[in-house]
């Protein structure tokens, strides 16, 4: 068997090789932290590294496989999480300089699974403040860089900004975001790497900071679909500490996974929508289109009763009101040190009445079975991810938002994957959004696993800077 570099195996690699026992789970985190203590002090992908206790589980999980006690497919494999997850005793700050020393109170379920699986946290990553924020910038705290450009900061994306650099950089093979209106997607894009963007409920939120309590949804950045996939079946599932939970059964999604696109009806975006897009962005997503339709795929042009821009204020309102209740209090208080860019935002919702807010949550009803209705008849919709490439950080209108194609994901509570669908003639990744019905990851999955099989882009790297060993 081929021995596998642990810092660029995927998790179905590492996998394989844990079971085989061609390399060690001690090998691979001792690599991973290497790499991450050589680059990390250029990317700023993590806000705390557990080495220690990286290195301990690793020897666990190695003399267990050894044993014969292998937990499962997972028992080993490192993973990074996200900055909002709680760990019972850690510090986790929710990319806030406020909360610099808040200690988590309990343990998030979602990393109970994890680590229940064998999995082994390397550490938390960078977030936008409170998770309010697409481009992936933090004030206070430092904003992750981009690792395909050495030479200009551009945006990561955000809110999940560490995430998606750790796991494109090399510095560990999956990382868990979170998602209020594209907060995994954006960094996937732009960081060109997969993520899911999983249907509210789907995987609880107990002990995850909350920005929005309607919208938010936690899921995986990660290097391939299938690892996509391996970490949604694990995650997925009812928590009793997590209401929303309750509605769905668990999911797996591997069954389906390789069954192709042969006869699935897809539809593409209106032509109205690609005014504003950027010409390499659009040129990627013709050509996975195409790539698909060879694939045996029907392409189909569904009507859709709104603009993607329609949804935009009514999210905001949404998750401003319900960020307001939770962080209201510190963002108000002009004597803390919020970053600027993310204390107007949580602020609409000092503004938004009771009235107002549950008008909104009345018209995304209707909305939701208005654009039901419209994708009756398809099994997924194509969008581009991003209306453009990354962009350089000073360029970010911080007044505005990347998430133009995503946010309507969260509103109309459907899910979606975003997959590497090309590069910018410079270099810079590009990516495909594919949106389906609420409870349907195993067919975005699906879809993503049959264009990912098609095409070469998730083979790509970034640039490595000169003085450092690939």
């Amino acid at each position: 068997m081929t021995r596998i570099d642990p810092v660029w195996a995927t998790v179905t690699e590492l996998s394989r090789a844990f079971g085989a026992r061609t390399l060690s789970p001690v090998d691979a985190v001792e690599a991973l932290l290497e790499r991450i203590r050589r680059r990390d002090p250029a990317l700023h992908a993590f806000i705390a590294v557990y080495e220690a206790d990286a290195r301990l589980a690793a020897e666990g999980a190695d003399r267990a496989i050894r044993a014969g006690h292998r937990v499962g497919p997972l028992h080993g494999v490192p993973i990074a999480l996200k900055d909002l997850v709680d760990l019972e005793g850690r510090v986790t700050t929710g990319g806030s300089k406020v909360w610099a020393e808040r200690v988590s109170p309990v343990t998030a379920t979602l990393a109970e699974r994890l680590i229940a699986a064998g999995m082994i946290v390397l550490g938390k990553t960078h977030t936008v403040e409170f998770a309010m924020g697409s481009w992936g910038t933090n004030t206070h705290l430092g904003t992750p860089r981009n690792p395909w450009d050495l030479a200009v900061h551009r945006t990561p994306g955000g809110s999940s900004s560490g995430s998606g650099v750790a796991v494109a950089a090399g510095l560990a093979p999956v990382a868990i975001g979170t998602d209020t209106g594209g907060s995994v997607r954006l960094p996937a894009a732009w960081c060109g790497i997969v993520g899911l963007k999983v249907s509210a409920g789907r995987i609880s939120t107990y002990g995850v900071l909350p920005l929005s309590f309607t919208l938010d949804t936690p899921g995986p950045l990660a290097r391939s679909v299938e690892d996509a996939a391996l970490i949604f079946r694990v995650l997925n599932g009812p928590d009793p500490r997590d209401p929303q939970t309750l509605a769905w059964a668990p999911a797996d999604p591997l069954p389906t996974l390789r069954r192709g696109v042969a006869g699935l009806r897809i539809g593409v975006m209106p032509d109205a929508e690609r005014a504003g897009v950027d010409t390499d962005v659009l040129a990627a997503y013709d050509a996975a289109v195409e790539t698909l339709g060879k694939l045996g795929a029907r392409i189909v042009r569904p009507a859709l009763p709104h603009r993607f821009s329609d949804y935009a204020a009514a999210t905001g309102r949404i998750i401003g009101a319900e960020g307001y209740r939770f962080v209201g209090h510190l963002v108000d208080d002009e004597r803390l040190p919020v970053d600027p860019h993310v204390r107007p935002r949580i602020q609409i919702g000092r503004g938004v009445s009771a009235r107002d807010y549950l008008l909104a949550l009345a018209e995304r009803e209707e909305r939701r079975r208005a654009v039901a209705a419209a994708l009756a008849d398809v099994d997924a919709l194509l969008t581009p991810t991003t209306q453009t490439p990354p962009i350089p950080i000073d360029q970010a209108d911080q007044s505005g938002t990347a998430a133009h194609f995503t946010r309507a994901v969260n509103y109309l509570g459907l899910c979606a994957l975003a997959v590497p669908d090309g590069f910018t003639a410079g270099g810079l990744p590009l990516s495909l959004q594919i949106v389906c019905h609420a409870g349907e990851e195993a067919m975005a999955l699906r879809i993503g696993w049959a264009y990912e099989q098609a095409t070469d882009w998730k083979q790509r790297r970034p640039p490595e800077p000169s003085t450092a060993k690939a």
